[in-house]
């Protein structure tokens, strides 16, 4: 519930976007560098989130950035310029941030206690969450102003904290069983080499977020802007998105079990980056539509199998670790895509999302050695 949780109030800020950038009078740099405000308060939280969920435990820091998140999600509806939304963003980045370090850290410690690979379910249920999301704010774009429809989500999101957030609260987190090998539970003190190895699913993970995150950000956007898509259509391009990322994840387990990790992660990027270059260099809404739902079966669980083999190695720190570095490619994306946009074109912009996707491939492929295979 809380990753559904996370993904619905995401969703529902993302498909405000093009009224907010047009409430704020922004050009597209100004609004890459105001959403920058996002990425940059979640990159500032996720280490000391790291350093919470050790001290007091993944349950109790998940339910307090589940009071956090929706409080700030009606922040960027009362702004009025694009300076005023990046520094609201701020806000909810940090609070985002926050929640996705601390419930990974709670899937991570479920997934070792269970001994099978179902990370990937954990993040259907954040695509759920972004298909309904999307959804609903299509489906009200039309007729309710952001401001209305951000608070609502505040007091959805509260209501479902208020209801879950005590079953966390009364259950700790499950203690991993001894393995085989050593007769030791739990993450291992990191060496040089583990160090190496969760920077490297780190980066896999910067890769694969920069495309979400583009999406995001820019596909609504690129639907009503380029192709001329109703605002209902242009909301729906990422609910359709977040519904591939739902099928592929919750195929995800029985993927792992059968093609492993490493082979997981090539098919993944390669067929994220296809569908991302039909997605940006379609001549129709429909085409890029299509194109947007390969690329979510694409990125499905690159993300998942980055972040739960930095937190098998390093717990919550590796987590932090993993997730700080994959936020950063959020970070680095909507002011990229905001510049190349002022420079060529939005769609041009957007291939890189596609770029990004064959080289967390290539590193998937590159750490065949280091993945459980």
């Amino acid at each position: 519930m809380f990753f559904a949780l996370d993904g619905f109030l995401f969703a529902g800020w993302v498909v405000r976007i093009p009224a907010i950038k047009q409430q704020t009078g922004a050009s597209a740099s100004t609004l890459g560098l105001a959403l920058l405000g996002v990425s940059a308060g979640a990159v500032i939280t996720m280490m000391l989130t790291g350093r919470l969920c050790r001290r007091y435990g993944s349950h109790p820091v998940s339910v307090v950035c589940g009071v956090l998140l929706p409080l700030s999600i009606a922040l960027p509806a009362q702004t009025h310029s694009a300076l005023s939304l990046g520094l609201v963003l701020l806000v909810f980045g940090a609070a985002y941030g926050g929640m996705n370090v601390a419930m990974n850290s709670a899937a991570v410690d479920l997934v070792a206690a269970l001994r099978r690979p179902v990370m990937p379910s954990f993040h259907a249920a954040f695509s759920l969450g972004g298909m309904i999301g999307a959804g609903l704010g299509g489906l009200v774009a039309g007729g309710l102003s952001p401001s209305a429809h951000l608070l609502c989500l505040t007091g959805i999101g509260l209501l479902v904290t208020a209801y879950w957030g005590p079953v966390l609260l009364r259950h700790p987190s499950p203690k991993p069983a001894p393995t085989a090998a050593d007769g030791k539970a739990g993450p291992q003190p990191l060496t040089g080499r583990a160090r190496r190895v969760v920077i490297l699913f780190g980066v896999i993970a910067l890769c694969t977020a920069y495309g979400e995150g583009a999406l995001a950000d820019w596909g609504a956007l690129h639907l009503e802007q380029d192709l001329h898509a109703h605002p209902g259509v242009a909301a729906a391009g990422y609910s359709l998105f977040a519904l591939a990322m739902t099928a592929g994840r919750l195929t995800g387990t029985a993927l792992l079990e059968r093609l492993g990790q490493t082979r997981t992660l090539v098919a993944g990027g390669t067929t994220a980056a296809a569908g991302m270059l039909l997605g940006s260099l379609a001549p129709t809404s429909w085409l890029a539509l299509l194109g947007f739902a390969v690329t979510g079966l694409g990125l499905a669980n690159i993300f998942p199998v980055a972040v739960g083999r930095a937190g098998e190695l390093a717990g919550p720190g590796g987590v932090a670790a993993a997730s700080t570095l994959g936020y950063g490619g959020m970070l680095l994306g909507p002011p990229a895509i905001g510049f190349l946009t002022d420079w060529f074109s939005l769609p041009v912009a957007l291939t890189t999302v596609a770029v990004l996707a064959l080289a967390a491939a290539a590193l998937g492929y590159g750490a065949r050695n280091a993945a459980h295979t």
